[in-house]
């Protein structure tokens, strides 16, 4: 299995949410980030990372809040963004890097 740090190392950009269960915003993302993967399909690569569950991950990564939206290309973050991400500005970015 890859890791982490294999994934975000693609070429292709990696979309990390870091998000929590009881997060209510995080639960608005889902949509969105299934609705960005059906348009976008395999161009990029979208990851969901539960804090509670992954704390070192968060905390590398400096995440305060949740959700907490980071785009990864070749290693390097390219993008961050706190909070709920309408799904036409989050394609609009991605496809940026692609």
């Amino acid at each position: 299995m890859a890791t982490f740090q294999d994934i975000i190392n693609s070429d292709k950009p990696v979309l990390v949410d870091f998000m929590a269960e009881w997060c209510g915003p995080c639960k608005m993302m889902a949509p969105i980030l299934k609705q960005v993967k059906e348009e976008l399909q395999d161009s990029v690569t979208i990851l969901k990372i539960d804090v509670d569950k992954n704390p070192q991950a968060a905390q590398a990564y400096q995440v305060m809040g949740v959700p907490t939206l980071i785009i990864f290309k070749q290693g390097q973050i390219v993008w961050r963004q706190s909070g709920v991400v309408p799904a036409g500005n989050l394609k609009q970015t991605l496809r940026k890097y692609l």
